[in-house]
């Protein structure tokens, strides 16, 4: 597949959700902007650990709020997204914030031509990795820029839940790595009902097939755990359990939403 035709149509797809989404209820960038609560689950706060004085690299990260959540706890950070309109607002977003961070337009497979240093934690989550069409390019994109003794954080939405349809009633994708998926959809996961229509490509990743790149950069699995909820009210016919567990209101068993992984670069 040439490279163009997917970056172009997803790209596209995510410029026009950026002003979708700074407008959704999901994001609340107006929270955001007036107070200073943490808007990152806790259990990403609890895997990157202590962050002050780090430099950090924050991979896919549409229009940069988590990076500045990142920024107001202390880390040096620098976000990274394709999306030109993404990055636009992220720009905007640090100015009426007053913080100090970077933001870079990149596709995170040409960043060795944007980007020239290495990082004490490197970070993505939620919704990023299904974008790519390569995990091995991927891993050795991490394993380019983290620094001997650097971690990387990934916390993603498991594979099993992008197996499904969008209306999470039956198993349309195969678990693992195969044909691109082309799907065509109205509105958007933070909006159901905003007036877009776009079409994606993406790919269903197992998690054999993440870790197993990961691993074979020499890089040290400290890490994994999986997960019986989404923080985030995202997919269709999710309801909250608890704070900020949202889980399937239709699916009477506990199946795995979401995985952690943290991996350490080895100092030799």
């Amino acid at each position: 597949m040439d490279k163009s035709t997917y970056i172009q149509l997803n790209k596209a797809t995510w410029n026009a959700r950026v002003p979708v989404h700074l407008g959704s209820e999901m994001y609340d960038v107006q929270g955001f902007l007036n107070s200073d609560r943490d808007i990152l689950p806790d259990l990403d706060l609890g895997l990157l650990g202590e962050i002050r004085g780090k430099n950090l690299l924050h991979l896919q990260c549409h229009f940069g709020m988590d990076t500045l959540n990142l920024a107001r706890r202390g880390a040096l950070v620098t976000g990274i997204d394709f999306s030109e309109a993404a990055i636009l607002e992220a720009n905007e977003l640090t100015k009426r914030l007053g913080l100090d961070a970077r933001f870079i337009c990149s596709d995170i497979f040409d960043l060795q031509t944007d980007l020239y240093e290495s990082f004490d934690i490197i970070y993505t989550s939620y919704g990023t990795i299904g974008w790519l069409p390569d995990i091995s390019k991927w891993a050795e994109t991490v394993n380019y820029y983290l620094k001997p003794g650097g971690t990387f954080v990934l916390v993603e939405f498991h594979p099993f839940v992008w197996a499904f349809d969008s209306d999470m009633k039956a198993i349309s994708y195969d678990y693992f790595n195969s044909d691109p998926i082309l799907e065509e959809e109205e509105g958007s996961y933070a909006d159901r009902y905003a007036p877009i229509r776009t079409k994606t490509m993406s790919w269903n990743h197992g998690l054999a097939e993440v870790i197993s790149a990961l691993l074979e950069r020499n890089l040290q699995l400290s890490h994994f755990s999986e997960h019986d909820y989404s923080p985030y009210n995202c997919f269709s016919k999710l309801s909250l359990h608890e704070p900020g567990k949202y889980r399937f209101s239709h699916i009477p068993y506990r199946i795995p939403m979401v995985y952690a992984v943290k991996v350490t670069k080895k100092l030799v």
